[in-house]
């Protein structure tokens, strides 16, 4: 896949780029709790500027549903600015007579106009008559077919207008691209989070390409138990048993291994005072419930990731906000950045547990994407990827 980047468009200087960017970052109060995601566009909007570009930078913010003052993008605003040490306009109304002709302009949350995620043409074309070229950098919205995504930079090739992609999405492209087509060997993937029937997409589709896929978190309970397992009251989805037995057989037969943990911490409920005990994984006593892969697990996973070539983890082994239950994942957090694989954490709550542990820099790609990463390793469409394509 060979995607037109900002390579692709020679001059720049006194030009209007419109910035389609991910901000969905989370907000404590007023200001951004987290600004992994604003700190990741960082060297496109830097480019840019560097290339005399005058700036509309748009992004959406959580599910508003219209407008909703708490989802408003006044905080990204004034962390972009502290950032960029740049002031940082914010308008309210994505219409040429509302926007100032600032160097630096953030369109209010996009999402507050149901235009947006209904790919409206009309919404889209409002958005066309504010720059001359179009930039996308949000490859956490890439998988989305909304105005902003597909149908602006639609408009804008249409109109002769350059759309392109911005680093962050060029380099997202690159390094998936990568795991789809050459990884290095061993292959090994690491899964979790709540439900396996978020997952089973992404795990029909790893065991074609993968060596072996180490499942922890909940999802490990609807593996376990659809295998006559005694998991207490663990998160269950009884529905997905027969799924879970084919991808097991499906694996078997590829010669992919799919371990599951061997011991997990219980507890009668998720409290942080809440007596907890390390038991097997598949005799858990009714009344509890499993909260974290236990220590055998870990030990056994991070014997699994020795001398992998690539390592992809996407998902918590437990309850990590908790401390009681964060053993887990910051077990396997340090397994896999002390790996000499290739090395990709995506997903929000994998991202957090890395940034916790103090990781960060031990790790080769850390992907905004999340469900976009996802669904880009299942070979799902990618609207604001494919008509970027240069073809």
């Amino acid at each position: 896949m060979t995607l037109r980047t900002l390579d692709d468009i020679n001059d720049l200087a006194g030009t209007t780029v419109f910035v389609r960017a991910d901000f969905n970052v989370p907000l404590a109060g007023a200001e951004v709790a987290d600004d992994m995601r604003i700190r990741a566009t960082l060297p496109t909007l830097r480019e840019l500027q560097e290339r005399e570009a005058r700036l509309v930078l748009a992004s959406h913010l959580g599910r508003p549903e219209g407008p909703r003052e708490e989802l408003r993008l006044a905080a990204v605003g004034a962390r972009l600015a502290d950032l960029l040490d740049r002031d940082v306009v914010t308008v309210d109304e994505p219409a040429p007579e509302r926007v100032p002709g600032a160097p630096l302009v953030l369109l209010e949350n996009l999402r507050f106009d149901p235009g947006e995620e209904a790919n409206d043409p009309l919404f889209a074309g409002r958005l066309a008559e504010l720059a001359d070229a179009y930039v996308n950098d949000a490859f956490g919205a890439a998988h989305r077919k909304h105005a902003s995504v597909s149908a602006l930079p639609e408009l804008m090739l249409a109109s002769g207008r350059p759309a392109v992609a911005g680093r962050l999405l060029q380099r997202e492209v690159d390094v998936l691209s990568g795991l789809l087509h050459e990884p290095a060997r061993p292959f090994v993937a690491i899964l979790g989070g709540a439900k396996v029937s978020d997952k089973l997409g992404v795990i029909d589709a790893l065991i074609e390409r993968v060596d072996a896929i180490l499942i922890g978190g909940a999802m490990a309970f609807t593996f376990l138990a659809a295998e006559g397992g005694e998991v207490g009251d663990s998160l269950v989805e009884p529905d997905r048993f027969d799924d879970v037995r084919v991808a097991r057989q499906k694996a078997a037969d590829r010669g992919v291994r799919i371990e599951l943990p061997q011991d997990v911490v219980i507890a009668a409920e998720m409290g942080f005072h809440a007596p907890r005990q390390t038991v097997s994984a598949a005799e858990i006593p009714r009344g509890t419930m499993g909260f974290d892969i236990g220590p055998r697990t870990v030990e056994e996973f991070a014997r699994l990731v020795t001398g992998a070539g690539t390592i992809l983890w996407n998902g918590p082994m437990g309850v990590f906000e908790l401390e009681p239950f964060s053993a887990g994942t910051r077990g396997i957090a340090l397994a896999v950045a002390g790996s000499d694989a290739f090395t990709l954490v995506g997903g929000g709550d994998s991202l957090l547990a890395v940034k916790r542990a103090g990781l960060e820099d031990r790790f080769d790609h850390l992907s905004t994407g999340g469900g976009a990463s996802l669904e880009f390793l299942e070979g799902a469409e990618m609207p604001g990827i494919t008509v970027l394509e240069d073809r």
